[in-house]
């Protein structure tokens, strides 16, 4: 039995779009779209359901095509990719799944991409404290083959209240706590590319059980959950 996948034709799709993007041409396409977005939302499912066996997975989310254009500079009507997230249950779960596909610019990422005030300080007070077991994790081959460095978006210095002198200041001025993992077309194509995106999400879980524990307690290790 063949299991969804991700095919020729859709990231073909992708390229015309990004290349005609417009309404009139959109119009014109439209039927093409709905095949193509029904071939990415059982790729999507698909994903979701292996996710499951090493997972609790509260929610999917599959991303509209059209782009949000009041408060952008940016006018074109459609996004050029298909892309999803995947919403972890429970309050004791921290950490988020998301999947783009787009031609020439494929990836999964995992982690942290807007953490909310309060959990951006307590992440920051834990590193200021003791890091040791997020760079351990981080240094392991098998995650390191997988998912490399820590990416996402940091502060030029320190944040207020912290020491630009802190030996840990590399992981206290970031904003973000996310890694990526990028994917060739060919990659994307394969027969087993909902498998290897499932393997990607399964290796981050020693980062999400660490960074959970954290973001559930105080300092002192007491817990914050009801």
């Amino acid at each position: 039995m063949l299991h969804p996948a991700i095919t020729k034709p859709t990231l073909q799709f992708l390229t015309d779009l990004k290349e005609n993007n417009n309404r009139e041409w959109f119009a014109e396409h439209k039927g093409q779209f709905k095949l193509r977005e029904t071939e990415a939302k059982a790729f999507f499912n698909e994903v979701l359901e292996k996710m499951k066996t090493h997972d609790e997975i509260e929610k999917l989310k599959v991303f509209r095509i059209y782009r949000d254009v009041r408060f952008s500079k940016n006018k074109t009507p459609y996004k050029f990719n298909f892309s999803a997230s995947y919403t972890r249950a429970g309050k004791q779960r921290r950490g988020g799944y998301y999947l783009h596909v787009q031609p020439q610019g494929s990836f999964v990422a995992a982690g942290f991409w807007a953490p909310e005030k309060e959990d951006l300080l307590r992440i920051r007070k834990e590193w200021q404290i003791d890091p040791s077991d997020f760079r351990e994790i981080m240094s392991k081959k098998a995650f390191k083959d997988v998912w490399g460095a820590l990416a996402g978006d940091e502060l030029k210095t320190a944040p207020k209240g912290f020491d630009k002198e802190d030996p840990n200041i590399d992981l206290i001025r970031k904003k973000q706590y996310i890694f990526v993992r990028n994917f060739s077309d060919k990659e994307v194509l394969s027969a087993n590319f909902s498998d290897t995106v499932n393997a990607s999400f399964k290796a981050i879980r020693p980062y999400f059980d660490l960074m959970s524990a954290v973001l559930t307690t105080n300092l002192n290790g007491e817990s914050l959950l009801d």
